[in-house]
């Protein structure tokens, strides 16, 4: 049986094994944000800076309670399944789609003010003659009466908010998946100053030769997959 089993996944290509999670948004404004941001992605205005800001929040500094076994020829890396927490960090950031290059910088905590000084750091990087673009999601710490009256006072910035449950419009996330992928998820850390100084680290390594990500999908790709998508979806339920 367990054979015959085996051979069915094989013939037909079934993978019982893999899934994969999805959260589709329910923004009443979905279309009209996809459009707007997309469209600052492809044809980005003249003088001007389009940032996509977001927080990769409670970062934690982890070490091993055993020593790390290194990779060697031939031999993984082993690593202990349990491990000691010293903390966490927030990492702010700002990724200027154009060049590629990142503003970032750690927080202890992820709150408005913590917010508020990471805009001033930006308005001190950002060429006075530029208009700021800045594309972020709705969270509570973005929106909040300071940050408002904050971006109400400076024209030149203008902000783009991306539709609810809908991050991966955001470029700034794969960035974040950059971080964890190459640095965070296999450091080792014994303080939370050792994981900052880990995260500044790789991000003057990514500054000293950036790469911009390229987008490649019009709004109307999108909008059409995500379309499918419910359009399948239904046909399951109603099944």
């Amino acid at each position: 049986m367990k054979a015959y089993a085996r051979s069915t996944r094989h013939a037909f290509g079934l993978k019982p094994h893999c899934t994969k999670s999805f959260k589709l948004s329910t923004d009443p404004d979905f279309v009209g944000k996809v459009r707007d941001i997309v469209g600052l992605y492809l044809d980005p205005p003249t003088r001007a800076v389009v940032l996509c800001v977001d927080e990769k929040s409670q970062i934690q500094a982890l070490d091993r309670s055993q020593p790390v076994v290194p990779l060697q020829p031939g031999d993984i890396e082993r690593r202990t399944h349990d491990d000691k927490r010293h903390g966490t960090t927030s990492l702010f950031a700002a990724l200027d789609i154009a060049t590629g290059q990142v503003i970032g910088q750690c927080q202890p905590r992820h709150r408005a003010s913590e917010f508020l000084t990471f805009l001033d750091t930006i308005e001190a990087n950002v060429p006075a003659d530029l208009d700021v673009h800045l594309v972020m999601d709705n969270y509570a710490t973005h929106t909040t009466p300071e940050v408002r009256e904050w971006l109400a006072r400076r024209p030149r910035w203008q902000v783009h908010h991306t539709p609810t449950s809908a991050s991966w419009l955001n470029q700034v996330e794969r960035f974040f998946a950059l971080v964890t992928e190459r640095e965070i998820r296999r450091g080792v850390y014994r303080s939370v100053e050792d994981l900052e100084q880990a995260i500044q680290a790789f991000l003057e390594a990514h500054n000293a030769d950036p790469t911009p990500f390229r987008w490649t999908k019009s709004a109307d790709q999108i909008i059409a997959s995500v379309k499918r998508f419910c359009l399948r979806t239904a046909q399951l339920e109603d099944a």
